[in-house]
């Protein structure tokens, strides 16, 4: 629970001021409406945007979008610059410590006309055909080989078992897979319940949206 100082700026802008934290370099701030402040300050989200701005070489604001949650060591929906020439670092923290965060984008020849009386009914069709949140199983069944060949084909992977293009894979950091992946380095937990979430969108911040 957050019990810091916390400044009205706007209807949709509330401060933390950098001399709220010893080491703060800069100030919060935080994007929200009056009722989701009062739901965001109910864990410790706003002490790691205050965290953030201790961050050397940040630029101008540690902010907090209106999704900000608990993450680890900032939070997540936050968001933060820093200068390289003024000693700024690379936080895997900004992220997630798993560096595994990315955004995809579909373009539909659809227009919004086409779909205004039935977005209840796709909303409807992508919870019951995309498997996700915890606990979630795909329809793709493996072999501990197979998941061998994911961890170092990547996308690779699934654009030969006809699951997406080559050009896909142009869009894609590193071509859809990281150099250098060794597959012996993940321990047989990790395999068991990786198994299980291929094909899903897994459980956290993870969504598909329309727009």
């Amino acid at each position: 629970m957050y019990d810091g100082p916390l400044e009205k700026i706007s209807d949709f802008r509330w401060g933390i001021p950098k001399s709220y934290q010893k080491g703060m370099r800069v100030d919060g701030i935080v994007y929200a409406s009056d009722s989701l402040i009062e739901k965001i300050k109910e864990d410790n989200s706003l002490s790691q945007v205050a965290n953030a701005a201790c961050l050397p070489g940040i630029v101008k604001y540690s902010l907090a979008m209106p999704d900000i949650h608990w993450g680890y060591g900032l939070p997540i929906g936050g968001v933060a610059a820093t200068d390289v020439e003024e000693g700024g670092v690379i936080t895997p923290g900004g992220v997630g410590f798993d560096i595994n965060c990315g955004v995809r984008c579909i373009r539909s020849d659809l227009v919004f006309s086409d779909i205004t009386k039935k977005l209840k009914d796709i909303a409807v069709s992508f919870f019951n055909n995309i498997p996700a949140g915890l606990g979630s199983v795909g329809n793709i069944k493996l072999s501990l080989k197979e998941e061998e060949k994911i961890l170092t084909e990547g996308a690779r992977w699934a654009v030969k078992k006809g699951w997406g293009t080559l050009e896909d894979l142009e869009y894609c950091e590193e071509k859809g897979a990281t150099s250098g992946a060794d597959p012996d380095k993940v321990s047989e937990r990790a395999y068991r319940r990786g198994k299980l979430q291929v094909g899903t969108l897994g459980s956290g911040n993870h969504f598909v949206e329309l727009q």
